[in-house]
C-alpha cells in the first residue's frame, strides 16, 4: 500500500509498477519522480528500480522512493520469476524482436526429446554470457554501443542459477517457458544459448517478469492506476 504524503515518500516507498511495452525502465522512474513531485509539491526526491527490463519487456518492477533508494541492491538480489516466448529457427543480433533475423535454420528435425533433454541442461549454476546488446558497460561504454557501431568485443561469462525452467512446446516452433532465476540472469541469452545447444537458433519473442522475491506483478499498479491514486490523493 502506498501512503500518500510528501514526507512518507521522503522517507521511503516500494511501489511495485506492471511496466508496459516500449516503455524503458528509465521512463518509468522518471515518470514516477515527476508524479511525486508535481502531486506532492517535491523539489527534489530521489527514485530508482530495482532490477532493469529491456524495452521489448513487460511485468514487475520495483521502484525505490526517497530512503528507500538504499534497498535498491537488497531488491536486485532476489530471485526472478519470469514467463515469455522464443522462437526455434532463427537468431537476431540482440536475441530478441528489437533487431532484424540475422540466421535461419531448419526446424522439422527437432524433436519434443531433444528439447526436453535440452532443457534439462540448462537447469542448477551455469556460465552465461551477456547480449552485446545490453547496458552493461565495458571500458566506460554501454555495450549496445559497440553493438550499434559494429564493433565486437569481448564479453565475459558470468555465473548464474535456474531453479526452474518449464516449457510448452505446444505451438512449436514457438516454445512458451517459465523459469526461476538468480540476478544477472538474462532471458534473451538464455534464449539464445538454448537454440544453440540445439545446433539451431531461437531467439525471444515476448517476456514478462511475473516475481521479485516475494513481490509479485499481480499486486502492482499500472502507470495510468498510479497517476489516478496519486492525482485523487494530492487534491484532498
Amino acid at each position: 500500500m502506498i501512503t500518500h504524503s510528501a514526507d512518507a515518500f521522503i522517507e521511503g516507498q516500494l511501489i511495485l509498477i506492471d511496466k508496459p511495452l516500449n516503455w524503458t525502465s528509465f521512463q518509468v522512474v522518471n515518470k514516477v519522480r515527476w508524479l511525486i513531485r508535481s502531486n506532492f509539491g517535491i523539489k527534489k526526491i530521489k527514485v530508482g528500480h530495482a532490477g532493469t527490463l529491456d524495452p521489448l519487456a513487460t511485468g514487475l518492477l520495483l521502484i525505490c522512493c526517497g530512503k528507500m533508494t538504499k534497498s535498491i541492491q537488497h531488491f536486485q538480489g532476489q530471485e526472478k520469476v519470469y514467463s515469455g516466448k522464443f522462437k526455434l529457427g532463427a537468431t537476431t543480433p540482440s536475441y530478441d524482436m528489437e533487431t532484424e533475423i540475422n540466421q535461419t535454420f531448419p526446424t522439422d528435425q527437432l524433436t519434443s526429446s531433444q528439447i526436453e533433454k535440452t532443457r534439462e541442461l540448462f537447469l542448477g549454476e551455469i556460465e552465461q554470457k551477456p547480449p552485446l546488446f545490453s547496458a552493461l558497460k565495458k571500458e566506460g561504454k554501454r555495450l549496445y554501443e559497440f553493438a550499434r557501431e559494429g564493433e565486437t568485443v569481448e564479453i565475459p561469462t558470468r555465473r548464474i542459477s535456474i531453479e526452474t525452467f518449464e516449457l510448452d512446446q505446444t505451438y512449436f516452433p514457438e516454445i512458451h517457458f517459465k523459469v526461476s532465476c538468480s540476478k544477472g540472469t538474462y532471458i534473451r541469452s538464455l534464449a539464445y544459448d538454448f537454440g544453440k545447444a540445439l545446433d539451431n537458433g531461437a531467439y525471444l519473442t515476448e517476456l514478462r517478469r511475473e516475481k521479485i522475491g516475494d513481490y509479485d506483478v499481480k499486486n502492482a499498479y499500472s502507470i495510468d492506476d498510479l497517476e489516478k491514486i496519486l492525482d485523487q490523493k494530492s487534491e484532498k
